[in-house]
């Protein structure tokens, strides 16, 4: 079987791989689908609020911004559903994982912007602008050091042991 990988721990096929991380990118898009629609409803209703009128032009372009955000984070984490079922028994799951990965990524750096948008909206309205922009900053800090620089501390450490990646 030439399509069987025999350094994989698993020993599966290409096909099975792509099936197995594509499955699992899914639960992953699950998880975090659920933040984003939170997300996004806590901001509509924002518009609608008797405080919301009050809000100066900084605060208003933080809204509007951050509600485009999480549009786009929300748009990015369903295209890899909408791609599938686009390419769905067209033998393409290889193409399909990996281009699903990129956009989960690209949908993981723009929650980043819309969490941190979120946090200095909420934090310049009830403390002022300073905390605001500090909060945002840690937010900012916190996301970038969880989703982007630990993962690849943990890749460079995986790859230093030897153990198989990916």
């Amino acid at each position: 079987m030439a399509d069987r990988h025999p350094h994989s721990a698993r020993n599966e096929t290409s096909l099975e791989r792509a099936d197995r991380n594509f499955a699992e990118l899914l639960q992953e898009l699950r998880v975090v689908q659920t933040g984003v629609q939170i997300l996004f409803a806590f901001l509509l209703t924002l518009a609608f609020t008797q405080r919301f009128p009050s809000l100066d032009t900084v605060q208003r372009a933080t809204y509007v911004t951050t509600l485009l955000l999480a549009v786009l984070a929300a748009a990015l984490f369903v295209a890899p559903a909408a791609l599938h079922r686009s390419l769905f028994q067209q033998n393409a799951k290889a193409t399909i994982v990996r281009v699903s990965s990129a956009l989960a990524s690209a949908g993981l750096c723009v929650l980043t912007l819309a969490f941190t948008g979120s946090v200095l909206l909420v934090v310049d309205v009830t403390l002022g602008r300073g905390a605001g922009i500090a909060a945002a900053a840690g937010t900012l800090a916190v996301c970038g050091t969880l989703w982007g620089v630990l993962p690849r501390l943990v890749r460079r450490s995986l790859r230093a042991k030897g153990a198989p990646v990916g």
